[in-house]
């Protein structure tokens, strides 16, 4: 086949997995490269008769991403995208996701019209597939409103670009049959009145259902109407290789507001007057997201203090372009606000923290309801849309339909202004009295949907959970319309076969995916994708979800007595899943349902090590000032000797011992550091713990300035703040070395000699404890979190504490800053960007920064972990001419002075030759 072709049982198994509650293996997992390729696989598989499903994200929720033919992984090679007219365009391939492309706009002040919940990892792809919308877009600024144009590769391999002045005759040359057919339908269409009458009905709300049959009576060109209808067409139709999109303004500033209501019938009542006062969102959440959101840390004071009976809420929010028109908006809201029957009284805010802790309660219902269900069932997240003014007993009836069907706990929210609400449930499909529950429950939702007007899918596609339903809503007239659509454009079937249209009566209940129980670690898991974008392996082996979907798989086959899948699940998952886990929890700062999946690796590498390795180890932790120096000197012996000689040596090495056990060397590597010693201080403001990386790897370049253990004492010197460095010290160390292997004895033993020495160096945790590498910072912060002794990294001290007392600086003209997976997830970034800004006149965080992998001695084991996990960034790099490049621990700029060929330095060292006093001649 054309492109890349993964065939083993843990690729297809792997890959078969996505956001919703059906699983088919594929045949094969198929990556090409670019537009043409696809179109040679398509006639490929066309000539063979297979069927193929394209796949990018994997957050669909309705089965419209997975099946049994070839699947297409259309994310791993079709990331571009290029702004166009100063932002007020933007060309996008379906791989990158919807917060890539934000962030690029972000700078012109513009940003995409959809805003779907997921937008950290779901992608254009599938935003596209899919015709998402949002929040805050409505109708009007969906996908189907604000995407422009698409190059499109048709079932047969054509490759059209729809945004092209001749794209209409090109259209009719090359596919003569669909041109003529979509003229035909169009007419069909608009000549019957009944027809159009529906079409009205149906896409005045939210609608996903179905095809998108309202672009005959908004479109004339065939090629218009092809380009619409493969809008919300779930990959049914055509694969979109690139799509235009015209984009909306980015209002910077907002207030927000959580307005209880005694009842839902008060809340949905207030809807016309808050939708005219301008709110850009109205959320909805009833009584029992209310009690699931009570449970929440940062739930409000009045949130928390109301007894909920009745009650229902709208999060509200105004956006705007500036801070004198968001002052002007909520002054002109709040008459409205003021004659609101609120439950209490109500309060806008423009806090950033507030405004967070606001939408963390909305948004975390999803996490509270599917992380909290029981072990082995499946969370569907489901939604429906129907005209405003029949929210409310939309509502009352499906809270009753809970209450019939037993679905307890089940939480309604959603976009209130739209009718467009979303309710989640929790499901055992294992179980056959609950799969006839299901079906049950289903068919009372179809009857309660369509006798209000309103659409089975609002945002979240067809899929196979409502093909069956797509006639019943609109009818046999437009459903055969549909249908001739298909047959038109995809005479074979080839493309997506058994999505969207089904004539399967019981297809929304076949192969239903069931959930086994595993581990403690992930059985919280939803399997939703959150944390692929995120993932340090995603392009060398695995990530997060395809870990955790193979422990299932696992279990399965344990269960089922299939010792041979087993076995290769096993064999396959050794270095896919554990020897190529950065370990970084980078997964969990995105995961719905807070999952580190870095505990579960680190927990298989515990259960790998033999007793020989995990004695040696306890024994390092021991005479852990021995080992650093010795590596110290092997590290300053391989500089000195010709490259070749300790090339050769550790590749026999990793040849005899094995990857895992012995690290790669390469002439990039410094030589070795110095050994840590203590540092008395007689009214210290801190205790300084200096990292023994600075022993085991020397300076970036020792000619042109020290390492990060000399520039932070010399700017506490230089800002007069003594540091006292604990006697010992050069025996001591964080435990993440042995944390990340799973060596649970050798950490509590370095655990032993560590507490009590900063116990006493603290004076009993009076004095804050500064460390000086970010992972270090995370690993000790970790090791003394119940021994009242606070852990601060050496970025934020001089952010907080020194910076206001340096010298002014000689700033250099620009900085490359590379945030580490640490420092996002201690919260530390914004000091790291300020330090930086201090040191330069112009900071530069690339728009693709992600964790370099490099993960301690991952980056040495496995060398190739750090170069794909860096690749992106890398070359991003290397676009910009900057004096100098930074970081914050230093095996991180190890990984990315590899990457990029630009020596990276702690930005302590920048900052300390700033301010260093210019030198004096005698």
């Amino acid at each position: 086949m054309p492109g890349a072709v993964a065939a083993r049982v843990s690729d297809r198994l792997s890959f078969a997995h996505d956001a919703s509650h059906y699983l088919l293996v594929p045949q094969a997992v198929v990556t090409p490269r670019g537009a043409e390729q696809v179109a040679a696989l398509l006639r490929f598989c066309a000539a063979r008769g297979v069927p193929l499903t394209f796949r990018s994200g994997g957050t669909s929720l309705s089965g419209q991403a997975t099946n049994d033919g070839v699947l297409v992984d259309t994310r791993r090679n079709f990331r571009g995208i290029e702004v166009l007219d100063d932002g007020a365009r933007v060309r996008v391939q379906p791989g990158a996701t919807v917060r890539a492309v934000n962030t690029r706009l972000a700078a012109y002040g513009r940003k995409l019209g959809p805003d779907p919940a997921s937008e950290s990892a779901c992608t254009i792809g599938g935003v596209v597939a899919n015709n998402s919308s949002g929040m805050a877009c409505g109708t009007e600024r969906n996908t189907y409103r604000t995407l422009e144009s698409a190059v499109l590769v048709l079932p047969g391999g054509t490759v059209l670009d729809t945004g092209a002045p001749d794209a209409d005759e090109r259209l009719r040359a090359l596919e003569p049959a669909i041109h003529a057919g979509l003229a035909r339908l169009r007419d069909r269409v608009r000549g019957n009145p009944a027809s159009v009458a529906t079409i009205r009905r149906l896409y005045a709300i939210k609608n996903t259902m179905g095809y998108g049959v309202n672009s005959f009576v908004d479109h004339t060109r065939p090629v218009d109407i092809l380009t619409h209808l493969v809008i919300g067409s779930e990959g049914t139709l055509a694969f979109v290789a690139e799509a235009t999109f015209r984009t909306v303004p980015a209002h910077s500033h907002a207030a927000t507001g959580l307005l209880l209501f005694p009842d839902l019938a008060a809340a949905t009542g207030a809807l016309p007057e808050l939708v005219a006062a301008g709110f850009a969102t109205v959320e909805l959440l009833d009584a029992t997201s209310l009690r699931v959101a009570q449970r929440d840390p940062r739930a409000t004071g009045d949130l928390r203090g109301l007894a909920v009976r009745d009650h229902a809420a709208l999060l509200v929010e105004h956006q705007e372009p500036t801070a004198e028109e968001l002052r002007d908006r909520i002054a002109a809201s709040a008459g409205v606000l003021d004659a609101l029957p609120l439950a209490t009284p109500a309060a806008l805010s423009a806090e950033a923290d507030e405004r967070a802790a606001l939408w963390h309660i909305r948004k975390g219902l999803y996490t509270a309801v599917a992380g909290a269900r029981p072990s082995g069932t499946t969370a569907l997240l489901e939604d429906i849309a129907v005209p405003v003014d029949r929210l409310l007993s939309t509502c009352t009836d499906l809270t009753g339909l809970f209450d019939r069907h037993g679905y307890t706990d089940s939480v309604v929210f959603g976009h209130a202004k739209d009718g467009n609400v979303h309710f989640l449930l929790n499901e055992d499909f294992d179980r056959p009295d609950l799969l006839d529950r299901y079906l049950a429950f289903t068919d009372d939702l179809v009857d309660l949907v369509l006798g209000q007007g309103g659409t089975l899918k609002a945002e979240h596609g067809t899929g196979r959970i409502m093909a069956p339903f797509v006639r019943r809503q609109y009818g046999d007239e437009l459903y055969d319309v549909m249908r001739e659509v298909k047959r038109l454009i995809d005479p074979h079937g080839l493309l997506n076969p058994g999505v969207l249209l089904n004539e399967d009566p019981s297809v929304h209940i076949s192969h239903l995916k069931s959930t086994p129980t595993v581990e403690a670690e992930v059985d919280r898991c939803v399997e939703c994708g959150y944390c692929e974008p995120v993932c340090p392996s995603r392009d060398l082996t695995t990530t997060p979800r395809r870990r955790i979907v193979l422990r299932r798989e696992m279990a399965r086959a344990r269960a089922e007595g299939n010792t041979d899948l087993l076995a290769r699940l096993e064999s396959e998952y050794r270095y896919d899943a554990i020897d190529t886990c950065a370990v970084d929890g980078m997964c969990q700062t995105a995961c719905p349902v807070l999952i580190d999946t870095g505990d579960l690796t680190r927990r298989l590498r515990a259960e790998r090590r033999g007793r020989l390795e995990r004695r040696t180890w306890t024994s390092a932790a021991r005479h852990w000032d021995g080992v650093t120096r010795a590596a110290a000197g092997a590290l300053t012996v391989a500089r000195a000797a010709p490259d070749a000689l300790p090339a050769a040596a550790t590749a026999a090495g990793r040849a005899l011992l094995g990857e895992e056990s012995v690290p790669a060397w390469s002439p990039d590597l410094p030589r070795g550091g110095d050994r840590r010693r203590p540092r008395p201080a007689r009214t210290p403001e801190a205790v300084y713990f200096p990292a023994c990386v600075s022993t085991l790897f020397g300076p970036a370049d020792p000619d042109s300035g020290p390492g990060v253990r000399d520039a932070f004492l010399a700017l506490c010197e230089r800002a007069g703040a003594e540091v006292r460095v604990p006697e010992g010290i050069a025996s001591l160390c964080c435990g993440t070395p042995w944390k990340s292997k799973g060596l649970t004895d050798g950490h509590a033993a370095m655990r032993e000699r560590v507490v009590p020495v900063l116990r006493r160096a603290t004076d009993g945790g009076r004095l804050p404890v500064v460390v000086d590498a970010a992972s270090c910072t995370e690993g000790l912060a970790g090791m003394l979190a119940e021994e009242g002794v606070r852990v601060v990294d050496a970025v934020a001290f001089v952010d907080s504490v020194l910076l206001p007392r340096l010298p002014a600086a000689r700033r250099v003209p620009s900085i490359v800053v590379h945030p580490t997976c640490s420092s996002a997830r201690l919260g530390l970034d914004p000091a790291l960007l300020r330090v930086a800004a201090a040191a330069a006149e112009e900071v530069v965080r690339p728009e693709e920064w992600s964790c370099c992998a490099f993960a301690g001695d991952r980056g040495l084991l496995h060398p190739e972990l750090t170069a794909s996990a860096t690749a992106a960034e890398a070359r991003a790099v290397r676009r910009h001419r900057a004096a100098a490049h930074v970081s914050v621990n230093r095996t991180c700029e190890l990984g990315m002075t590899r990457a990029t060929g630009h020596p990276y330095r702690h930005v302590l060292e920048v900052l300390e030759a700033v301010t260093r006093p210019p030198a004096r001649h005698v």
